[in-house]
């Protein structure tokens, strides 16, 4: 609790965790558009990436893959042995390793539920992390929803076709529906679809069920509190050449076309992927 958090990056997952951790940490943010950080309360605002190494203890990462490297490679002489946290999709713990040497890196894909506590997060941890690192980590995650442990890294693509793009396929499929349709859609026809195609890929069947019911019950929440129609939602989760639109050109507001959805996101995630 009384560690400091640094988030580099303020887009919209960067913002919406340190919007919801600001109760209970001190946060500090950079983000190289300085539009984005203007004005906010509670939260201070670092001049650049090393002023904001100085006055933290834990570095999220929340860049943009294409900017990755450039953050990477500020990072290597000032990092000091800090926690990093990168939610950056399809960059690996070993690669963030390979560039900045023995550090400790979780890697956790969140998805955007997170904005109103009832996102799904996925963690794995690198080479040099500890179980009291990974412990905070889930603690600091499962304040913004529920949270499950990924031994494998190689299913984080996996997580990043189901929970990740999930919001995006299920509102591609709920277009035009009342909100009571949504949610009896989500519950007896989304979900169970969801939690197949996760088996599919690999997980167990425990954990396809806790991947399909948080991503599909955190996105409807999301749609009620945040009030905005499911096309809106959609185009928040869709970023250009990315899973969510890469599966949907393959879902085309079809249930049936789910797994297949699935399978394109999947992908395209390994072919965004930066190993070591």
């Amino acid at each position: 609790m009384n560690k400091k958090i640094g988030i580099i990056g303020f887009g919209n997952m960067g913002s919406a965790i340190a919007e919801q951790l600001k109760a209970d940490y001190q946060i500090a943010v950079f983000d190289k558009d300085k539009n984005k950080t203007e004005n906010l309360k509670g939260i201070n605002v670092a001049l650049g990436t090393a002023a904001l190494i100085k006055q933290v203890d834990v570095v999220i990462l929340a860049v943009k893959p294409q900017d990755f490297d450039v953050v990477l490679n500020e990072l290597k002489t000032i990092i000091d042995g800090k926690l990093i946290i990168s939610i950056a999709a399809g960059i690996s713990t070993a690669y963030i390793e390979k560039v900045l040497g023995k550090v400790k890196v979780i890697r956790v894909m969140p998805n955007l539920p997170v904005k109103v506590k009832e996102g799904m997060s996925c963690l794995c941890k690198g080479k040099f992390v500890d179980g009291e690192d990974l412990e905070f980590a889930e603690d600091l995650f499962k304040r913004v929803g529920k949270t499950l442990i990924v031994d494998n890294e190689d299913m984080m693509d996996d997580v990043t076709a189901i929970s990740g793009s999930g919001p995006g396929f299920l509102c591609d499929l709920v277009e035009g529906k009342s909100l009571k349709d949504i949610q009896d859609f989500t519950e007896h026809t989304f979900i169970p679809s969801l939690t197949a195609t996760a088996t599919n890929l690999g997980f167990s069947p425990q954990q396809a069920k806790i991947l399909a019911e948080i991503t599909g019950r955190g996105t409807v929440v999301y749609l009620e509190k945040e009030h905005l129609s499911p096309e809106e939602v959609k185009k928040q989760v869709t970023s250009k050449k990315g899973t969510t639109e890469a599966g949907l050109q393959e879902l085309k507001h079809d249930i049936k076309n789910l797994s297949a959805a699935v399978r394109a996101a999947w992908q395209r995630a390994k072919e965004l992927s930066r190993e070591e």
